[in-house]
């Protein structure tokens, strides 16, 4: 039976990221992909204006009506939230439409070079490592594993820096951790530990970088992962994606990627 994916993120009309680049990505790799939208945005807040609708009222006629439906989901992938009452809406999926031997992946999305994202704050660091505990597999970066673990953010670091946060994770939730934006040795990559094993899968370092490279990067190695592929396997297939789409992207495309053409040169 064909899995059901069920990720949970924002809505920009406008933009490549979220919803717009999980949906596609996921339902393109053949999954079932079911969606429960945080909010509605005009366009994603790089631009200089955007309106924004809040959808968490709207969330328990959703789920009321999706368990007299029986749905159940065999994953879930969470991505930008953005409100710390959505983390328990997350959770109360997770707990009422779980298929038998679901898997959880979650992008915690609330920070990144050194700094949180304009609208978030302390408490919701707090909320979010307290809802990582219920994931199978987590997707921070540096930044945010660092948040999370209340460990010094460095602009300059080593594997043994590097580990020290993977630690740190393991002591925070039991979940996988794929530490994503990893710098080492002039190249960028992931470092992953999972058990007891640590391993690394590092690549070119581009001289660019865009708005909903992570989201896109979440939703391939989801994917990948779902369809039998290692985590390692997984995240080098995502990280190449993600380098394909910075490339084929003009300067002038400013707020994303042009994911859509690398999608479909990769799944004919």
């Amino acid at each position: 039976m064909d899995k059901k994916i069920l990720t949970i993120q924002d809505l920009s009309c406008v933009g490549q990221c979220s919803l717009t680049v999980a949906l596609p990505i996921l339902s393109a790799y053949g999954f079932e992909t079911c969606v429960l939208p945080t909010a509605v945005l005009s366009n994603h807040t790089m631009f200089k204006k955007w309106s924004y609708l809040d959808l968490t009222p709207e969330v328990d006629n959703i789920y009321s009506t999706w368990k007299e439906n029986g749905f159940k989901f065999d994953a879930f992938l969470l991505g930008y939230l953005g409100k710390a009452t959505l983390m328990s809406a997350a959770e109360r999926a997770f707990d009422e439409f779980s298929a038998e031997g679901r898997l959880i992946v979650i992008d915690p999305v609330f920070a990144d070079n050194g700094k949180l994202y304009g609208g978030f704050d302390m408490d919701y660091v707090k909320g979010m490592s307290h809802l990582v505990r219920r994931a199978d597999i987590i997707l921070p970066n540096l930044t945010e594993a660092c948040f999370m673990t209340g460990i010094e953010y460095r602009t300059s670091y080593d594997k043994a820096y590097v580990e020290g946060v993977l630690a740190a994770l393991s002591r925070l939730t039991g979940a996988t951790a794929v530490v994503t934006g990893v710098e080492l040795d002039g190249k960028i990559g992931e470092a992953i530990k999972s058990g007891d094993k640590i391993s690394y899968v590092m690549g070119e370092k581009l001289p660019k970088s865009s708005h909903g490279t992570g989201d896109i990067f979440a939703s391939v190695f989801t994917a990948e992962y779902l369809a039998g592929k290692s985590l390692e396997e997984a995240a080098d297939s995502a990280s190449v994606f993600v380098q394909d789409c910075l490339r084929a992207t003009p300067a002038e495309h400013f707020y994303g990627v042009v994911f859509e053409k690398i999608l479909k040169s990769q799944r004919r």
